[in-house]
């Protein structure tokens, strides 16, 4: 399948390529949406499955480093053919921009060989390992049906990155916004109404997940309106296009599984100097946090696909531009937040621990959130830097700032405030807030540097061509 037209260009290629300002916040804003609604999703997943007893919830727990796993795996290839379309599509390499497509597609299929037979083949002995005990039932239910499934989340993944890489961010919020809601309501009618139980949750999110990849293999295969067009026939691997992909989108993978790693670190620290209630707290308060965070992520995805298309062009003087209106943009916004947080902690406090079970926490709770409100602005300069490099290419030296930011800054912090300083709770939380205030000016720094080296080089390359 090719396109007739290889010098066409859709309306999202054209907003790649023109105003960097205008691109960023024209690519966020859907994204926004589209990353809320999912969010919204995952809060309100948990609230039926947990309507099932403590087992079928625990049982979604034991799957869920599996199921992050193969997202972050999904999400690297995904990220990585994206960042290498954008870049193709702003050096006018149609021909480049459309092989690096296909080759993603292939990858990601290969990636969904090997991970469904791994995990079908060892889940159970996994989970038992594990210690499931009572859930383990639930757990294998569950995992059954959401492994053997898995390509779909593969496939939703790549094609929504592809989709962002050319600028077509609408098309993408559309398929992940329909995605959630529709998984909204299969979910109560799957596990109550037909009476599948956790096996029903399962089936919701197989079932939204496949008719999003059939809508988006629509997109691409068939209707073919996007920039780039595939072709199959005849494919072979062209090793620059594979270290394309994977320069980037293997960083983008660990990088992920870091920031798990990141989270069961922390939850160990909180457990040993606030048990079960301080994890409550943790998990609490940064389940708000990363809501708040929220118009970071949809703004870093749209630096990934402008500074890529900027990049290919050598117009670097627009990855600049693009980096830093972004960041005053998500600087401001989580701000305002943070703000918000600290004047009304007891009342988004509430919306949490309503219940009386719950009551015990409201103290510690209010204290994280007047604490940790100091990352949200922190964060921005984190996520968007890293979006920067990703989009030019250096995918490893976004996997080194994330890893500065979970494992060398966080954890190590958080023990030193909460455990070697003894002061508990209140301690771990100020190591975090310490971590994000280091960080910072790190990799804005860092960030900088290597976009005014950008902008060097590309100067002297104009001159030499001149000449």
């Amino acid at each position: 399948m090719t396109d007739a037209n290889p010098h066409r260009q859709t309306a999202g290629v054209q907003t790649l390529l023109g105003e960097p300002r205008k691109a960023v916040v024209k690519l966020s804003i859907p994204m926004v949406v589209a990353m809320s609604a999912h969010t919204f999703y995952n809060l309100t997943d948990a609230i039926w499955v947990s309507g099932l007893g403590p087992e079928a919830l625990a049982a979604v727990g034991f799957i869920f480093p599996f199921l992050f796993f193969a997202m972050a795996v999904a999400s690297g290839v995904g990220i990585g053919g994206g960042a290498a379309i954008s870049r193709k599509i702003g050096a006018r390499d149609k021909p480049a921009a459309d092989s690096i497509a296909a080759h993603t597609i292939v990858l990601m299929l290969l990636h969904v060989g090997v991970l469904t037979a791994g995990l079908l083949s060892f889940a159970e002995p996994a989970l038992r390992a594990m210690g499931a005990g009572a859930a383990l039932e639930f757990a294998v239910d569950y995992a059954r049906i959401m492994f053997a499934g898995i390509g779909f989340m593969f496939f939703q993944q790549t094609a929504i990155s592809i989709l962002r890489s050319e600028g077509d961010v609408k098309r993408a919020m559309y398929a992940m916004v329909g995605g959630a809601v529709l998984n909204m309501v299969l979910d109560p009618l799957f596990i109550y109404v037909l009476g599948l139980g956790i096996a029903g949750a399962a089936w919701a999110s197989i079932v939204s997940m496949s008719l999003v990849s059939v809508l988006t293999a629509y997109w691409l295969f068939v209707e073919r309106k996007t920039y780039v067009s595939f072709r199959f026939r005849g494919f072979r691997f062209h090793g620059d296009h594979v270290w394309d992909i994977m320069k980037v989108g293997f960083p983008a993978s660990v990088s992920q599984m870091s920031m798990a790693i990141m989270a069961f670190a922390v939850t160990t620290i909180v457990a040993s100097v606030g048990g079960p209630d301080g994890v409550a707290v943790y998990t609490t308060g940064w389940r708000i946090v990363a809501l708040a965070a929220l118009p970071v992520l949809g703004v870093a995805s749209a630096v990934t696909s402008v500074s890529g298309a900027a990049y290919g062009a050598r117009e670097c003087e627009k990855i600049e531009v693009a980096y830093t209106y972004a960041l005053k943009i998500c600087v401001t916004v989580e701000g305002v937040f943070a703000i918000l947080m600290i004047l009304f902690a007891s009342q988004i406090t509430w919306i949490f621990t309503w219940s009386n079970d719950s009551q015990r926490i409201v103290d510690d709770l209010i204290v994280c959130l007047r604490i940790l409100w100091i990352i949200l602005p922190t964060t921005a300069f984190g996520m968007l830097s890293s979006a920067m490099f990703q989009g030019v290419g250096k995918g490893f030296y976004a996997l080194i700032m994330t890893l500065l930011r979970t494992l060398v800054f966080t954890v190590p912090l958080a023990w030193l405030f909460g455990v070697r300083m003894d002061w508990e709770l209140r301690g771990v939380w100020i190591g975090m807030a310490t971590a994000g205030v280091t960080y910072a000016p790190i990799a804005f720094g860092w960030a900088m540097l290597h976009i005014r080296s950008l902008e060097d080089r590309a100067r002297l390359e104009s001159r030499q061509a001149i000449a």
